[in-house]
């Protein structure tokens, strides 16, 4: 699985020009990669051919998957559809009408890593899968909307659990936000949930995903025997929404907005 072991990366800052183009640009594409997969998730499209077209955008723009760079994971993406939550492998499986698909796309250009994923419903869907993925896109947007240097870490975590506990979900604890940079996994590492004895600090120039899982059932996933797909109980629904941000000298810009 995409799980980072102790040679995680220290945080990589954006000082330079150049570290501002990069991750500007890394953000950019990998904003246009999900975008065009978004399109092209109709019911009956595989995951591997949505991979497919993934894979087609990065090599002609000269990128590299993350996932595939890092930790050599069977696909240029991760799709999961339902209660996997993540790390889906791109496969066989076609999508349904009424399936909550999750596309998480990572990719290096240049030597700058971005990331994003979002939870969406194919085909109409449920009332209820659509509440819970405005829900957790909510979170995000109030988390980004706490970002200024010089405030606690915890201000994003906190962000997160508000609207979860409003809305009446629970936070996936086995899964967090991470630092991207140089690679797809950096520091500062994190769940988004509500952490009072945080001590770390924003600062400008930091770069980090905001990316909560919210779940209708217990908070944490498990590993399937694929050894890299993550889910819930076939009974919960599940939905993340992730961004990639930097933070500025007055707040924060979404790089993959």
């Amino acid at each position: 699985m995409l799980t980072p072991g102790p040679d995680w990366k220290a945080d990589v800052t954006v000082e330079t020009p150049e570290d501002f183009q990069g991750m500007r640009a890394a953000g950019a594409l990998v904003r246009r990669v999900f975008e065009q997969m978004k399109r092209a998730a109709v019911a009956g499209v595989s995951t591997a051919e949505l991979d497919a077209l993934a894979a087609a955008m990065l090599s002609d723009a000269g990128a590299v998957s993350a996932p595939k760079l890092f930790y050599d994971f069977p696909g240029h993406t991760c799709i999961s559809v339902n209660e996997h939550a993540a790390h889906g492998i791109p496969g066989h499986r076609r999508v349904k009408a009424g399936d909550m698909i999750n596309i998480d796309v990572s990719a290096e250009l240049d030597g700058y890593v971005a990331d994003m994923g979002e939870s969406f419903v194919v085909g109409g869907g449920r009332r209820a899968q659509h509440e819970i993925c405005a829900a957790v896109r909510e979170a995000v947007g109030d988390a980004i909307a706490q970002v200024k240097p010089g405030r606690s870490l915890n201000v994003l975590g906190k962000a997160a659990q508000r609207v979860a506990q409003r809305r009446g979900y629970q936070i996936i604890r086995n899964l967090g936000s991470h630092g991207v940079g140089r690679s797809i996994h950096e520091e500062p590492s994190y769940v988004p949930v509500d952490n009072p004895a945080e001590t770390r600090r924003l600062r400008q120039g930091m770069v980090f995903t905001i990316e909560p899982f919210f779940t209708t059932g217990v908070p944490w996933v498990e590993e399937l025997t694929d050894g890299w797909t993550l889910a819930v109980g076939k009974d919960q629904l599940v939905a993340q929404f992730e961004h990639t941000i930097m933070v500025t000298h007055d707040g924060v810009e979404i790089l993959t907005a």
